[in-house]
This record gives structure tokens, sequence and C-alpha cells, in this order.
């Protein structure tokens, strides 16, 4: 259930309705202040997606354009990071997938207790290389469906109205992601790594 909305919630919006009016006059320096309100949670929804720095950074610089392009066709008395974080979703989707030839996901590196045995080390190791190839190989809309989900702890109306798509099928990526992951995370508790340390 979301939070009501509180006073301060009301005067950011307020704020930033003004901003995007500015921007819509040609006011550069309110579209800076406007990147700056997004940057940082525009650049978790890319990662989300692409899976790695450079690739993300590329497509936020992309989507902030797109944004700019299409910024009069927005009506400012609407949420503004709604519409944002469907550019950027639709952004970083098509991004990966002219890159899916090439784009390969990051490796984790080990962080096991350096007092841990060896034989402990690997086995954490071979666990979390399991479920990356695992979250790597779903597709790239339930990949950022699972992280909004379990990391960043979005509901499902949340990534719906993110994502711009209707709840039931949001719950439908999330239970066909589970499925497929299913496996990797059954060896999780044996191997005392825990899950979300794995798609953070």
């Amino acid at each position: 259930m979301k939070r009501p909305i509180s006073d301060s919630d009301t005067a950011r919006l307020d704020e930033e309705r003004l901003l995007i009016v500015r921007v819509k006059r040609g006011d550069s320096s309110a579209y800076d202040q406007l990147v700056r309100r997004h940057l940082a949670r525009a650049f978790t929804i890319a990662y989300r997606v692409v899976g790695n720095r450079e690739d993300a950074e590329d497509v936020v610089q992309d989507s902030f354009i797109r944004a700019l392009r299409y910024i009069n066709g927005f009506d400012e008395r609407q949420p503004f990071a709604p519409w944002l974080n469907r550019l950027i979703v639709n952004t970083a989707l098509d991004a990966r997938a002219r890159r899916a030839r090439e784009a390969t996901e990051p490796e984790r590196p080990d962080t096991a207790s350096p007092y841990a045995s060896p034989h402990l080390a690997l086995e954490r190791q071979e666990v979390r290389d399991r479920f990356a190839a695992a979250l790597a190989a779903l597709p790239a809309r339930q990949r950022l469906i699972v992280a909004r989900f379990e990391v960043d702890g979005l509901t499902t109306a949340e990534i719906a109205e993110e994502t711009g798509i209707t709840p039931e099928t949001v719950r439908w990526h999330l239970h066909q992601a589970r499925h497929a992951l299913r496996a990797p995370l059954g060896v999780l508790r044996d191997a005392d790594v825990p899950p979300l340390e794995l798609m953070a």
C-alpha cells in the first residue's frame, strides 16, 4: 500500500512542475536541476537492465536527451518520475537488444571472509556464478522487475507504473523469473550466500 502524500511531497511536486514549465520555455538551468533530481534513480534503473556501468551511463545520457526532446508533450500536471522512468526502461531495453551479442554480465568479486576455508570460498563463488548465469539468462524486462521488486522494494503497482505494463503482467513476470531462478536459489541456504547480495 502506498504511503499517503505529505505536505513536503506536494511542495516537491509543485516545485518540479514549475521546473518543467521552465524547461519547456527553454530554461537550461531548470533542465539541469531536473536532471540532478532524477540522475541517481535513472542510473539505478538503467544499470538493472543493461548490467554494466558504461552502458548504463550511455542509457542515462540518451534518456535525458530524449526527455528534453519530448518534454513539450508531457503534461506537467502529471507526476514526472513515472514518465521519465518508462522512458529510461525503454531506452535501456533498446540498448540491451542492440548489444545483446557482445554484452556480458559483470562478475562480482568474491566477498567471502578471509578466514573462510578455501573449499567454502570456492563453493560460495560457484553459487554466485550459477546464480549470475541464471539471472543473466532472464529476459531484460524480467531481470529489471525482479531487481526492482527484490532489491529496491517496489510494489508490483509501482513497477507497473514505472514500466508501463499492468500489475498482473508484473506479477506474471515475477512468477516466471522465480521459476527460472528456483534451482540456483535452492542452494543458497546451504552455501550461506544472501540472495539480495547476489542481485545488488
